[in-house]
């Protein structure tokens, strides 16, 4: 079992900048990938970036150059720094962590980017 633990979302405006963080737990030793998805009102879940165990990261195209997904193995910690927000990035964002077999989720936070 894996538990992923989202936090640092808000409420930012137009141009501002977020930084998120999902901290793992359990056995963390059969993760390969991990990832941040998006899910607005009405929408379907999105890949947002995933990165390797190894550090190789993608990006949907309509952040790349704003955001930039890290990953710090000895903490067990996914980051997503988010830079130049967009009200359409207004979304629940959730972590997701990838092993052999399966697929485990957090809770999702909020990011909310309004003037």
């Amino acid at each position: 079992q894996v538990r992923l633990v989202e936090s640092g979302g808000g409420l930012v405006q137009p141009g501002g900048s977020l930084r998120l963080s999902c901290a793992a737990s359990g056995s963390i030793f059969s993760i390969n990938t991990m990832g941040w998805y998006r899910q607005a009102p009405g929408k379907q879940r999105e890949l947002v970036a995933g990165i390797t165990r190894s550090g190789s990261t993608n990006y949907r195209d309509s952040v790349k150059g704003r955001f930039t997904i890290s990953r710090d193995n000895a903490e067990n910690t996914v980051y997503l720094q988010m830079n130049s927000l967009k009200p359409e990035d207004t979304a629940v964002y959730y972590c997701n962590a990838v092993t052999s077999r399966l697929i485990y989720w957090g809770q999702g936070t909020q990011v909310t980017v309004s003037s």
